[in-house]
């Protein structure tokens, strides 16, 4: 800690002087404290808050009025088992009659990403600014896992969609995607 070091000095017999006292203060355990603080701090204080995405769920409570998602504007995705998506256009009746469906993966170039770039530009051709109305509709099958979902919604963020919509999978799409995809 800190010591005082006395020094007696006289250089005549005799004659009193006072004595001079040297102080020294041994700063160490001063450093070691302050070391210790920062530690403290540093590892207590935040370093990164965590982003959350905001998912909206529609009301359950009052029932959707039919035909509330256009033909044009509509495009459901349902992410099944082998990291695989089948997708289809309108509803599920038109297109499976009209073959405006499909079974994509998750890649960049040839994936579900580009799936809504195509309906955007799509929708686009119909009526300028008419890619705002697209509303994505996420059904996930029980053999998908979550990270599926996370990258499906991932890629609603990536490509602008303000519409889109987490729902539950009806038998007869599980049997489409069934039969469509090659099987479960």
């Amino acid at each position: 800690m800190a010591e005082i070091n006395t020094a007696t000095t006289s250089d005549k017999p005799g004659v009193r002087r006072s004595k001079k006292l040297s102080t020294r203060v041994d700063l160490t355990p001063m450093v070691d404290l302050g070391f210790l603080l920062i530690t403290f701090f540093i590892f207590t204080t935040t370093m990164s808050n965590p982003v959350v995405t905001k998912l909206i769920m529609p009301d359950d409570t009052k029932p959707a009025p039919p035909g509330t998602v256009g033909e044009t504007s509509a495009l459901t995705v349902l992410p099944i088992a082998g990291n695989k998506v089948f997708y289809y256009h309108g509803s599920m009746d038109v297109a499976l009659k009209t073959g405006a469906f499909g079974v994509t993966g998750y890649g960049m170039k040839d994936g579900i990403g580009q799936v809504i770039r195509d309906k955007q530009i799509a929708m686009d051709r119909i009526k300028p600014d008419f890619r705002k109305d697209l509303t994505l509709m996420i059904k996930p099958d029980a053999a998908s896992n979550y990270q599926n979902v996370v990258d499906i919604i991932d890629e609603v963020k990536i490509n602008g969609l303000s519409r889109y919509a987490l729902m539950d999978i009806t038998d007869e799409e599980k049997q489409a995607a069934a039969t469509k995809s090659g099987g479960l």
